[in-house]
């Protein structure tokens, strides 16, 4: 099987599109594209026409571009269920299945940023676009859901296979790895990779996507060992100006 090509496309000040195009099958799919332009060019400059879109929650940042982009290309749209998507043909549950060409990506709810909130797994590809469930050695505010819907999501999310990719949708790194060198201070682990992500953001170069075994490792809240813990330090991170 023809690995499939994710291509991050930047916009807003901090958010993430990720496109994904099966080369073998030519169909693409664009996941959360909260601005539609930089998208459609980006595409176009590959030869790349969306066919598919694929939101893990309800947010303008990750939705904006729905309409737009399916007034261009025709694509359809694809969102959870249990939310307000703009334009959404394909309401996405538990167990439900997204395809691009042979490429299966099954849905799992993980709420806590919002109530429904999905992700979506490649598992044969290692693959999982996370939404703004999980950051790299950070997670999502709790803007409606609870600390024991966010702590249950993120154990999911860092139960997969520990090569797995995550691709989340901002650059929120450096700030959350200070967090973690705050909170944990000494811990070995989190400074090399503090130290890292310093020098890949004065490189002007992008810290994500990560991988469960980089977040088993250094990410404070999927190392939190219960549930009280994460609430800790959820709120702790909250007020945290780094």
């Amino acid at each position: 099987m023809v690995m499939l090509q994710i291509v991050p496309v930047p916009a807003f000040s901090d958010n993430y599109l990720w496109l994904v195009h099966d080369q073998e099958s030519g169909e693409t799919a664009v996941v959360d594209p909260g601005d539609a332009q930089p998208v459609l060019e980006e595409a176009a400059k590959r030869g790349w026409t969306i066919g598919q879109v694929w939101n893990t929650h309800w947010h303008p940042d990750h939705t904006g571009g729905n309409l737009t982009i399916r007034k261009a290309t025709g694509a359809r749209i694809s969102g959870p269920a249990a939310e307000n998507i703009p334009g959404r043909d394909v309401a996405l549950s538990e167990g439900d299945e997204v395809r691009l060409g042979s490429h299966v990506g099954r849905v799992v709810e993980v709420p806590g940023h919002t109530l429904g909130h999905i992700a979506l797994i490649f598992d044969d590809e290692r693959v999982a676009f996370v939404g703004d469930t999980l950051f790299a050695m950070g997670c999502g505010r709790l803007f409606e859901g609870t600390p024991e819907q966010m702590y249950r999501s993120l154990q999911l999310l860092t139960g997969l296979a520990e090569d797995t990719r995550l691709y989340c949708a901002h650059e929120y790194t450096l700030s959350n790895a200070l967090f973690a060198a705050h909170e944990l201070p000494g811990d070995a682990p989190i400074e090399h990779r503090l130290a890292e992500v310093k020098r890949l953001r004065e490189e002007g170069k992008m810290t994500v996507p990560t991988t469960v075994a980089k977040e088993r490792e250094t990410n404070p809240f999927v190392r939190a060992t219960n549930m009280d813990e994460f609430a800790r330090l959820r709120k702790a991170k909250d007020s945290f100006r780094s």
